[in-house]
């Protein structure tokens, strides 16, 4: 695994970039999970971000550490999304987000993401950028 992989895997809030209504840009802090190239979000099919991605598959992401030298690094890329919404594989994919960040499905709020989580949101990268100073 290259340091680009480790760091994506490791980190813990990415930033998504969508494109709303009249062009304007909609950023978001969001979990996610990072795996074979790609990204995965769980979310809602109500939410902003799965209005933006129907209308524009076009999206922009960061995600980034550190305030003080020599600890700051970060990525940034731009790539297209699709939306899953295959309900065994939105829970399959949002299971293993949701441990990422609560390490059992036992916790209730684990519990009621999972259940509020009715679509993916898969970026597909094409462009990457990093910094580490």
């Amino acid at each position: 695994m290259n340091n680009q992989d480790k760091f994506l895997k490791s980190q813990k809030v990415l930033r998504l970039a969508t494109i709303g209504r009249n062009k304007t840009p909609h950023i978001v802090p969001v979990w996610y999970l990072y795996n074979l190239k790609k990204i995965y979000i769980g979310t809602n099919t109500r939410t902003q971000k799965v209005k933006n991605v129907k209308k524009n598959r076009r999206v922009s992401f960061c995600v980034d550490v550190g305030i003080k030298s020599p600890d700051i690094q970060g990525m940034m890329g731009q790539g297209n999304a699709n939306l899953i919404l295959e309900k065994s594989k939105v829970k399959q994919i949002a299971k293993k987000i949701l441990l990422k960040y609560f390490n059992t499905m036992k916790n209730i709020s684990a519990k009621e993401l999972l259940n509020d989580t009715d679509c993916i949101i898969e970026i597909i990268p094409e462009k990457w950028s990093r910094w580490l100073y």
